[in-house]
């Protein structure tokens, strides 16, 4: 059963996923979210960090957990803690 997950974002990201720009999203792993689910996004004003009245909702594609990725040792831990995780956005046909 997919559920409904609401989070707060800033003016500049949500402009960039309003016009299609911005095709993922990279959050703090503290809340479980699912392949199917839907997530609500509320824009918030950069300097109030108050809701400014717009949202809107994408569907939750393909959820990569970097705790999960570094279970499937892929990578060396040194080199995970040198240099990160990337999220890539794909959009399309090169």
């Amino acid at each position: 059963m997919s559920k409904l997950h609401t989070k707060k974002v800033l003016k500049e990201y949500f402009d960039k996923i309003l016009s299609g720009e911005k095709t993922y999203e990279v959050r703090l792993a503290d809340w479980r979210c699912e392949e199917g689910d839907s997530l609500e996004l509320i824009e918030i004003d950069d300097e109030t960090k108050q809701p400014t009245g717009r949202t809107l909702k994408r569907k939750v594609g393909a959820v990569i957990r970097t705790k999960e990725l570094e279970a499937l040792d892929w990578w060396s831990k040194e080199d995970m803690q040198t240099y990160g995780f990337q999220v890539l956005s794909l959009v399309g046909d090169a």
